[in-house]
């Protein structure tokens, strides 16, 4: 499961025009809030319904990565890849035919290894910087996510369809709030719209546990509203941040290890809220102040996402021009009949295909017209 995101962030966002970009990433990190969706309408439906309970919920789970399979199965490689594997294959066979054939073939495997580690050791303290950022992001979504029901069944006292209903409408509001933020952050830049999001979570936060009635179902919608609304931009940061040769690694895995980082979270809120009992439970079950426990802790790591976002890199106005330049250059080409491999070569031997194919249809121009003037 971990493995999926890096290549599936890569696949869907590499070759889109720039501006298309921020609204799509927003699109593609809510399918995490479909899933969360589909997970709680599904335990409603089957866990107290069916003899199998919770595991039930996991059979349904195991469906969806056939399908995935399949798909991308079925989906060609993006264009950055191609063009960017056909260059090091050329590199590689220059180097080859550079001695004299004596020179061993070392694979493409060698080939990776060696441009990633290259890049890894110019790009050290940004890969950390995005662990310690990506640490933040899941710590705000398990903070703001985990331990709800529970407060909202033991403190709130509410029932399974009550927790339900709430639970489905924060995840609507995420979903919407992940695309809304990330169109937004396409004129914004992608840090201030993220940090604007920390703010409004963050000042949401006493609305999000102090109410103890219907008026959650609100106040859950906006705050998760601005939890998915933070997370909107991120595949897209991640990719413009990472280097190319390590784009898919290094969107999963800071990924990854920032979720790692932040699986202690329902354990840090679990003793915190031993440190705040409550009366027991008509049944005589042990009660805490989760409700008290989420606010501190949401409160904190939206202060530290937005130290981290402030200090942070992003992609400049030039580099966002040159990526758009790029993407389009890609299709422009493969319409004039120049294959992606053709572009890989070219830029392997420092040729600029994009303007001898521009020149070449120029000349073409040219001689069609003196044909026609001789006729």
């Amino acid at each position: 499961m971990g493995g999926l995101l890096g290549p599936a962030a890569a696949t869907a966002l590499e070759d889109l025009p720039y501006d298309a970009r921020g609204i799509l990433s927003g699109l593609f990190q809510q399918g995490y809030v479909v899933g969360y969706l589909l997970a709680a309408i599904f335990y409603r439906a089957l866990v107290p319904t069916t003899a199998h309970g919770w595991r039930s919920v996991f059979w349904f789970g195991a469906g969806p990565p056939v399908l995935i399979i399949f798909w991308r199965w079925c989906l060609p490689e993006t264009n950055h890849f191609q063009v960017m594997k056909a260059e090091r294959e050329a590199k590689q066979a220059q180097q080859i035919a550079a001695g004299d054939g004596k020179t061993k073939k070392t694979g493409a495997l060698r080939a990776f290894a060696k441009d990633a580690w290259t890049a890894l050791k110019h790009n050290w303290f940004l890969f950390v910087y995005m662990v310690v950022l990506m640490s933040g992001f899941n710590s705000v979504s398990h903070g703001s996510q985990d331990f709800y029901p529970t407060f909202l069944k033991n403190q709130v006292y509410m029932s399974a369809t009550q927790v339900t209903v709430i639970t489905v409408v924060g995840q609507i509001g995420a979903l919407i709030g992940g695309t809304f933020v990330g169109y937004i952050s396409t004129f914004t830049g992608r840090r201030l719209a993220m940090m604007v999001a920390c703010v409004c979570g963050g000042a949401t936060v006493p609305a999000y546990v102090l109410p103890r009635d219907n008026a959650l179902i609100a106040t859950a919608f906006f705050e998760q509203f601005f939890v998915g609304g933070v997370w909107g931009p991120i595949p897209v940061h991640l990719i413009e941040l990472s280097p190319p040769a390590l784009r898919s690694l290094i969107v999963g895995f800071t990924y990854q290890l920032g979720n790692l980082a932040s699986s202690a979270s329902s354990t840090i809120q679990a003793v915190i809220g031993q440190r705040y009992p409550l009366p027991p439970s008509p049944s005589g079950g042990k009660r805490f102040d989760y409700g008290r426990v989420i606010g501190i802790f949401l409160g904190a790591v939206w202060a530290y996402m937005l130290f981290f976002m402030f200090l942070g890199p992003e992609m400049t106005q030039e580099e966002r021009h040159e990526e758009a330049v790029l993407a389009q250059e890609y299709e422009e080409m493969r319409a004039r009949g120049v294959s992606l491999a053709e572009i890989g070569a070219g830029r392997a031997k420092g040729i600029n295909v994009a303007e001898e194919a521009g020149q070449n249809e120029k000349l073409e121009e040219r001689q069609a017209i003196k044909h026609i003037e001789e006729m």
